[in-house]
């Protein structure tokens, strides 16, 4: 390290609050793991976010993302990585602004405190994976394959680190409620974006009515769309009572008060899922940018809500069917697949009889698919049902 480098360390260890001067003393980073082997190299990176200089503070944000939150997955070196950025969100420099955090973002210029924010949020989405069988069941149960361990690490490992992930959830979030009123809106919405799964956890169970509170109180002056649909998302997500939200005027914000684990009033959150279903794009053209914690295009959330929340596949079936029969095999694995995963939930048993339902699926994917020979993309959805993998086949059994 040259003197330069030295004395520049010199200035942000000085700077750093006690709880992360503290914790990068007393971690034994050279026992801990990222995804390209020891994390002695951590430290720096941590150090250098805030750094004055805003390309090496994006340098070391990417390198935290690409190392320690590898494409989600938790290394050992994941839980005391967050704990740091958790005790740096304070810090002078973390209202910074300027774009680009990532080499591949091209959003809006956002503080550093947001971009710290939100992948906090991303390091409580991997820590809930898996956890609530529930809220997880469009994400794993949907898919007819399971991913194995991570190349390189050991079972013990897999596991320490999700754990350790899991035992810092209640410091992470008292870290980021106070941004959950912040003044920045890309800061509000990236700390509701963190405090979503961090409540998911059963430890947390009891500050969510604290939070609910808390949102419900700035939700009558809140006037855009897109904030206004977070926080409605949040509240059902959280499995509060969203019935009051489900008349709302704004289409966006009915839907995301439908998306939870409805415990009042289910028939009509069922209903105004199905009924933004109706339109798919246009449900799409609400939010441009994803709000946070939701992957890919908006209706694929939507359609797996409402596959969630029917009591039957013949309450969804006259939409679903519809959404087959466009024709649109670009996303078997958020359309089709799980819509058939949804009529077979215990797949194909030839000792009964096609219900209706089931026989109107089944034509739709066989008029729809030009394959000739496999069902198309939705083979592997098919071989889980238990059904033919042909569209010969299929059509033999109808």
């Amino acid at each position: 390290m040259t003197d330069s480098e030295m004395a520049r360390m010199t200035r942000v260890l000085s700077g750093l609050p006690a709880a992360a001067r503290e914790l990068l003393r007393e971690t034994d980073w050279a026992a801990h793991r990222h995804a390209y082997g020891s994390a002695e190299d951590i430290p720096a990176s941590l150090c250098s976010l805030v750094d004055e200089d805003p390309e090496v503070r994006s340098a070391a944000l990417a390198a935290l993302d690409m190392g320690v939150l590898h494409q989600g997955s938790l290394y050992t070196a994941t839980a005391p990585a967050a704990l740091f950025v958790a005790a740096i969100l304070d810090h002078p420099v973390s209202l910074t602004e300027h774009e680009g955090y990532f080499p591949w973002d091209d959003g809006p210029p956002r503080s550093l405190r947001a971009a710290l924010l939100g992948w906090l949020g991303q390091v409580a989405e991997s820590a809930a994976y898996g956890e609530d069988p529930t809220r997880d069941r469009a994400n794993w149960e949907w898919q007819p394959w399971h991913e194995g361990r991570r190349g390189g690490e050991r079972d013990s490992d897999v596991l320490a680190a999700l754990q350790a992930c899991r035992g810092i959830r209640p410091a992470l979030y008292d870290a980021v409620e106070p941004f959950l009123s912040s003044r920045d809106p890309h800061v509000r919405e990236t700390a509701l974006g963190a405090a979503v799964p961090l409540l998911h956890a059963p430890a947390l169970a009891d500050r969510i009515p604290r939070a609910a509170a808390l949102l419900r109180a700035r939700l009558g002056a809140m006037t855009g769309r897109r904030e206004r649909a977070a926080v409605a998302r949040a509240l059902s997500l959280w499995g509060t009572d969203t019935s009051d939200l489900l008349a709302d005027t704004d289409p966006a914000v009915r839907v995301c008060a439908a998306l939870g684990p409805v415990r009042v009033d289910r028939p009509r959150a069922l209903a105004v899922l199905l009924d933004a279903l109706r339109d798919p794009r246009a449900t799409d053209g609400w939010f441009p940018e994803p709000l946070c914690g939701v992957e890919g295009w908006f209706r694929f959330t939507v359609l797996r809500s409402a596959l969630d929340l029917a009591a039957s596949f013949e309450e969804v079936a006259p939409v679903a069917i519809a959404m087959v029969a466009a024709g649109d095999r670009s996303f078997v694995d958020n359309e089709n697949g799980p819509i058939l995963y949804r009529a077979f939930p215990g797949g194909y048993d030839g000792a009964h009889t096609l219900t209706t339902a089931q026989r109107a699926l089944l034509r739709a994917f066989v008029d729809t698919d030009e394959a000739t020979g496999s069902i198309g993309g939705n083979w592997l959805w098919f071989r889980a049902a238990g059904l033919p993998e042909t569209r010969e086949g299929v059509a033999a059994l109808l």
